[in-house]
């Protein structure tokens, strides 16, 4: 079973920047693509950003030039720095971490959802 632990989010004024971090644990043999989504009051689920193991990434077009993801493998953990905040960046940030565990000597693909952290942006 795999785990993911969400920090950084919080209140901060329009312009103002946040970095998220997530944090994978478990049984983690493998790490493929690490994203971070975000959901607002009546919205549905929208990718915010993600990155591959091989360091491509990919991010929605309301954020690119303002958001950047980036990832440590050797910590298993996989960053958002957010600068730039809008009102409309409000909303809460879940991480997503899809990989391959490990356990009793069998591999199974499994993707994990990180618990959620509030991001809100007003003056």
């Amino acid at each position: 079973q795999v785990q993911l632990v969400e920090s950084g989010g919080g209140l901060v004024q329009p312009g103002g920047s946040l970095r998220l971090s997530c944090a994978a644990s478990g049984s983690i043999f493998s790490i493929d693509v690490m994203g971070w989504y975000r959901q607002a009051p009546g919205e549905e689920r929208e990718l915010v950003a993600k990155i591959t193991s091989g360091s491509i990434t990919h991010y929605a077009d309301s954020v690119k030039g303002r958001f950047a993801i980036s990832r440590d493998n050797a910590k298993n953990t996989v960053y958002l720095q957010m600068n730039s905040l809008k009102p409309t960046d409000t909303a809460v940030y879940y991480c997503n971490v899809k990989g391959s565990s490990r356990s009793y000597g069998i591999v199974h693909d499994f993707a994990s959802w990180g618990q959620g952290t509030q991001v809100t942006v007003s003056s």
